[in-house]
């Protein structure tokens, strides 16, 4: 079988805050490689540094030591969606959609008919004229989804993009998720303090451990694919959510 390169290598990644105490270090002495069409979640406790951690991969978080290096030098097209949606109440659900390509100089023409196949493909269709307003919490954080997909990112970074919703809604946008996955081909890099979330979605889980944040351990999610709700009820996923909660704990 053909070795395939990861797009991304992460190596002794560490990342201190300065302060009057000499620093705080959030991360500490990160490694891990990521392939493409990699499926990868990052599950800790609040402050295990998970949030730094994907700020230094997007380039938007200088390391204080170690590196973030991209396959052949260059980094890739890169889509985030945060913890909230963060629409601009004044611009529609298409408006708000397209904005990446407009800011790109895409011809607006072209830029609708993308920002069309997105509504469609996390399932908004007749809400393109909607106001953020109108939406509940699930379909902003789609359109939030659809934002950071739809310049056709290469690697697509999730910041606990369903914290916020209730139990139910954010069960269902693990669904919706895992399909737009399936279907965009994407490698994916997500955050989560959520054990079950992180099962469903991933094919790899790291856990890091309280600040500073350190990979504790690397747990392999041989789970089959495509995965829906009834997996979750599995003896399979419950030993392994059992694993990851010694593992936290």
């Amino acid at each position: 079988m053909k070795n395939i390169s990861p797009i991304l290598t992460v190596k002794n990644l560490s990342v201190v805050f300065p302060d009057n105490n000499g620093g705080l270090c959030a991360l500490d002495d990160i490694s891990f490689e990521v392939c493409p069409r990699d499926f990868i979640c990052f599950l800790g406790p609040s402050g295990s540094g998970k949030t730094t951690l994907l700020r230094s991969i997007a380039g938007l978080l200088k390391p204080s030591s170690g590196r973030v290096d991209f396959l052949d030098g260059h980094q890739p097209g890169i889509g985030m969606v945060f913890q909230q949606a963060n629409l601009m109440p004044w611009r529609t659900v298409m408006d708000n959609i397209k904005l990446p390509l407009e800011l790109e100089g895409m011809d607006e023409s072209a830029a609708r008919i993308k920002a069309q196949e997105m509504i469609e493909l996390v399932g908004l269709g007749g809400f393109e004229e909607s106001w953020p307003r109108e939406l509940s919490g699930g379909m902003a954080q789609r359109v939030g989804i659809a934002r950071a997909l739809v310049h056709d990112p290469d690697l697509l970074l999730l910041d606990e993009p369903f914290a916020s919703l209730d139990a139910i809604t954010r069960e269902r946008m693990w669904d919706e998720l895992s399909y737009i996955w399936q279907v965009k081909k994407k490698t994916v890099i997500m955050v989560t303090h959520s054990i079950n979330e992180s099962l469903f979605l991933a094919d790899r889980v790291f856990v890091l451990t309280q600040r500073p944040g350190r990979i504790k351990q690397e747990v392999k999610v041989n789970l089959p694919r495509p995965r829906n709700d009834d997996i979750r009820y599995t003896p399979r996923f419950g030993k392994l959510a059992h694993k990851l909660r010694e593992t936290i704990e």
